[in-house]
């Protein structure tokens, strides 16, 4: 009789299974009246997802340049994009090609490299200077961040920490008008010097990731929070530009 119930039990969860994975599965709205508001919602979502990076374009626009066309400044801030095995990844090594012409040209008396040295092994702005100096640029001339953890960090240390009031932001085009909104935000009168890239999956990758990064960009402009680690005011900056 036990194992006649326990089959009965059984039979009947399987035959109840599909109703119920049914039941899970999103179900679309049955009536005009409410596909036609579900329309209006992903439109409404995708409009407000928009809606940072649209900001972030419009109010940067005007201060985007190429190195050849980029205005003077005291300081270049190269913000760090990773290491490959100890050494600059490709669009890192870029961001300082292009610091080192700015460098060449007399555009920037000083560079600021901001990067993640969170570990004793990871030292993206050592990699960062020793690159620059391989290519002419002197030791002296070259101010190491180790607290760049992102963008907004990069800014606001540039600012709170160097005492930056006036730089060329160098960094990929899809990036710069987040790095130019940001590093005003951050107090900087900032320009922004666009390294080109072909548009490969890595370039669409990078793109795509400015939409999020759009989003987060807003609220640190809203709320300016402390970076990571703030730490004391350093002199690094200022004596390389009186050198």
């Amino acid at each position: 009789m036990r194992a006649l119930l326990v089959r009965t039990r059984a039979a009947a969860r399987r035959a109840a299974a599909p109703a119920r994975r049914a039941a899970a599965r999103p179900q679309l709205p049955r009536t005009v009246r409410g596909r036609r508001r579900l329309l209006r919602a992903a439109v409404l979502a995708c409009a407000l997802a928009l809606l940072p990076p649209a900001w972030v374009h419009a109010s940067t626009s005007a201060r985007v340049h190429t190195v050849a066309t980029a205005p003077p400044a005291p300081v270049a801030l190269v913000l760090g994009a990773g290491l490959w095995d100890g050494e600059p990844s490709p669009y890192l090594a870029h961001r300082l090609d292009a610091a080192v012409e700015l460098y060449r040209l007399g555009r920037v008396r000083a560079i600021l490299v901001s990067g993640d040295n969170s570990t004793r092994d990871y030292d993206e702005p050592t990699a960062m200077r020793d690159y620059l100096t391989a290519r002419g640029v002197p030791r002296a001339r070259i101010v190491r961040d180790h607290a760049g953890f992102d963008t907004w960090d990069s800014c606001t240390r540039a600012a709170r920490v160097f005492g930056v009031s006036r730089a060329l932001v160098v960094t990929q085009r899809f990036h710069v008008p987040r790095a130019l909104a940001l590093c005003r935000a951050a107090g900087i009168d900032a320009h922004g010097v666009a390294v080109e890239e072909p548009r490969n999956l890595t370039w669409h990758y990078g793109g795509l990731r400015e939409i999020p990064g759009a989003a987060k960009a807003t609220l640190d402009t809203l709320l300016r929070p402390d970076p990571h680690f703030l730490g004391p005011r350093e002199q690094g900056v200022h004596e390389a530009l009186r050198r």
